[in-house]
């Protein structure tokens, strides 16, 4: 463990020489010129109605929002159709309106469904930071046709991919109206929904909209766009006429009801499951920043289905976590380490190799104690599941986290993550630890201008025998320019460090990753940016030495219409310890202690998806271990305005390995239809065959949400063999739900 440990060092450094050589701001070229006003807000006296239309003599009392910069497809200049944006306030609500100027009145929208998709739209996000800390904000977001959207930022919002989270909900208001050269919004977010310090005056803000007429992206405060559009560095103030008061009694009960019954087919005379079943979730709000969520016998069967990949690689897929319960302040939990060495994966509770454990009850209490603390407990616990493939005993899970900010924008973390049982599984048929537990401590990095940021962290894992090497250490360093990125990461798992709750897919081994990236950005009336990529990832081991490499040289092309095209070719090197069927049709592998080189050649191309038709291809062709493979992905998708689209994923894979494998095509389909009769009613049908897995899968839902956040779910699973089309299994579940604010 001492070369990753020296290398950490030796990168914590440089980032503070990095840090602390810069006086603060939000970039090198900040000036006088890109500060705003703050945001004037002065209470009301009088009744707003949201109905779009922004004609209430209150939003005129303070001052807006206004002198939108660019952001795409330049950055330099304010933007040529402006936005303007006013607020005010009463006891219990803060209100938002928007005045979005366009040349046209044809706006486009993905759907009518809440949590649109805002690439490709016409739309307007506030972003909120009530704690001022530009690590964590809100998000709010409203469409030219009322259509919804809210989310969470988390660290620091550097990355628009990983760094937000919009599976978030929460209640709150919203309509649009489309005026003459012009749409506007009007939204009420309660004061129960946002967390903020009692007696707070001033709150970090910014917003960002997307024209895709002009195929505009502006920014209230200009953020570089070498940076994020999310980035929290970025941001103006919004300020209260008075200090704001603790807001009333928050606590809300959303109970469910489900009936359904299930057939399993593969069980030979087993009988339809029918039952029926209660529970819900109760959320109270503790203080102005900090929720307790509890919940009693939950059930999410009306999560959407995970979309399935062709896996061809050696370790386990990560799919994200969709339950409603687990997504708030998730990321105070879940972002400890890194994507591939995380010793907290919400999905580990409930769900075991693909089939569902029953939870009992659980609670979690997280949020802010104050502008420079966060906290979060979680507690689970789940029933006995003899029923599984592999069967377990009932677990407990407990999770505990701590954040204590440091300087402007970096913080330290600490977690401690408990699986254990109380029931006897030494003499048991079980094939589970009495207990697993982790212990870790994460140190979050952010230089005052934005340039530089990081993370190192060690975790150490405790099981009831003694482990040898039980940890995980890991440490990165960016360097972030308008034309420059540069990246240096290095990894370490000890072979016995066991997570799990995590998700740690591999073990023993010692990784780095250093990349680095160019971007032009050329005087071109069809081209935004391009340049050149390179990256590298080296694996070892302490047995084996040199176990893979990854080397990949790209070149990425940003048309200005939003289309991107990418080549690149990736050589790979790979030593097999263990006995390996990259196809997993069980007819051969290839043989452990055994070493492969191999090269391919890649594109990716995406279409403008501001049009009713677009699409992705990636096509590759090269070198598979000792053999040949021939893949083609692709997703197209026709959109009918606003009202639903209909997409078809396809994925084929030609693999060709010398005997005694046999040469096998993969396919995997996935046609989807999408529809939006109204923002209250929708209807999806979802179809996946993969005959990697032997599987064809139907998953129907229509939802209808007849009161904010209350829904009436009505799901239907088919699951078939694809090589003859015999059923598996069959579901049908009705679910209703519903908020109630007391």
């Amino acid at each position: 463990m001492r070369v990753p440990v020296y290398l950490s060092c030796l990168l914590f450094f440089c980032f503070q020489l990095s840090a602390f050589s810069h006086n603060g701001g939000n970039d090198s070229d900040d000036e006088d010129r890109f500060l705003q006003q703050p945001v004037g807000i002065y209470k009301t006296t009088t009744p707003v109605k949201i109905d779009g239309n922004v004609d209430e003599e209150a939003w005129y009392n303070g001052h807006p929002a206004n002198h939108f910069w660019e952001y795409y497809p330049t950055d330099t200049a304010q933007a040529v159709w402006q936005t303007e944006i006013y607020m005010t306030y009463d006891e219990n609500n803060l209100y938002i309106a928007a005045k979005c100027y366009s040349k046209h009145s044809n706006y486009i929208a993905h759907s009518l469904r809440r949590d649109y998709e805002s690439t490709g739209s016409d739309n307007i996000t506030f972003v909120i930071d009530p704690f001022n800390d530009h690590t964590n904000a809100f998000i709010f977001g409203i469409s030219p046709f009322g259509v919804t959207r809210e989310g969470l930022v988390s660290g620091g919002g550097r990355s628009s991919r990983t760094d937000w989270d919009i599976s978030w909900e929460n209640k709150w208001w919203g309509e649009a109206q489309v005026q003459d050269g012009y749409w506007s919004a009007e939204i009420a977010i309660p004061f129960s929904t946002i967390r903020f310090p009692e007696g707070s005056r001033s709150w970090n803000f910014n917003a960002y909209r997307y024209d895709t007429y002009s195929n505009l992206r502006s920014t209230w405060t200009r953020i570089p766009m070498g940076q994020s559009i999310i980035n929290l560095s970025y941001m103006g103030k919004m300020e209260f006429a008075e200090p704001l008061k603790k807001p009333g009694a928050q606590v809300s009960i959303i109970p469910y009801a489900i009936a359904g019954s299930v057939k399993d087919y593969d069980s030979e005379n087993q009988p339809t499951n029918s039952n029926m079943n209660f529970g819900g979730d109760v959320k109270v709000g503790i203080s102005s920043g900090l929720n307790l969520d509890m919940t009693i016998n939950p059930d999410f069967s009306q999560v959407e289905v995970d979309q399935q990949v062709t896996n061809l690689e050696r370790f386990e897929l990560f799919f994200p976590e969709r339950r409603r319960f687990f997504l708030e302040n998730a990321d105070l939990f879940g972002n400890f380490g890194n994507s591939r060495i995380n010793p907290f994966f919400s999905r580990r509770i409930g769900l075991k190799n693909g089939q569902e454990v029953p939870i009992l009850a659980g609670a979690r209490l997280s949020g802010k104690l104050d502008n420079n603390w966060r906290i979060g407990l979680l507690n689970m616990q789940t029933a006995k599941a003899d029923d599984l493939d592999d069967p377990e005993p009932s677990f407990n899970f407990l999770v505990t986290a701590m954040q204590r900010k440091i300087g402007k924008q970096s913080n330290i973390g600490l977690i401690f993550v408990n699986k254990q049982t109380f029931e006897e599984v030494e003499n048991s048929d079980y094939e589970v630890n009495e207990f697993n537990r982790v212990v870790g401590v994460d140190y979050n990095l952010a230089s005052p201008d934005n340039r530089w940021s990081g993370k190192f962290f060690l975790h150490h894992s405790i099981a009831p025998e003694k482990l040898e090497q039980p940890f995980a250490h890991g440490a990165e360093l960016e360097y972030r320019s308008r034309n420059l990125r540069a990246t240096w990461d290095h990894q370490w798992v000890g072979e016995e460090y066991s997570a799990e709750v995590g998700f740690v897919p591999r073990r023993n081994f010692f990784r780095i990753n250093p990349e680095i990236s160019y971007y032009f950005f050329p005087e071109n009336p069809n081209i935004n940016q391009h340049g050149p990529r390179a990256s590298s990832r080296f694996y070892w081991s302490p047995e084996s030495g040199k176990t893979d490499h990854e080397l990949s040289l790209s070149y990425r092309i940003y048309f200005r219409n939003g289309s991107r095209l990418y080549v690149w070719s990736e050589n790979k090197y790979t030593y097999l310890n263990n006995d390996f069927d990259p196809i997993r049709k069980g007819d051969a592998v290839l043989p452990a202690n055994t070493e492969y080189n191999y090269t391919d050649l890649n594109l990716y191309y995406t279409s403008d998806r501001r049009k009713n038709l677009y699409l992705s291809l990636r096509p590759s062709a090269g070198q598979f271990f000792n053999g040949h493979r021939y893949s083609m992905r692709s997703t197209l998708t026709y959109r009918y305005r606003q009202f639903g689209s209909v997409s078809m994923d396809f994925s084929y894979n030609r693999v060709n390995l010398p005997q005694p494998f046999v040469p096998a095509d993969l396919v995997l389909i996935g046609p989807k239809i999408d529809m939006t009769f109204s923002r209250s009613v929708f209807f999806t049908t979802f179809v996946q065959y993969n005959n990697q897995i032997d599987n064809i899968n139907i998953n129907s839902r229509f939802q209808w949400r007849f009161a904010p956040l209350s829904d009436l779910y009505i799901v239907y699973t088919d699951n078939y063999y694809s090589s003859d089309f015999s059923v598996k299994n069959r579901a049908i579940v009705a679910k209703f739900t519903y908020w109630l604010n007391i």
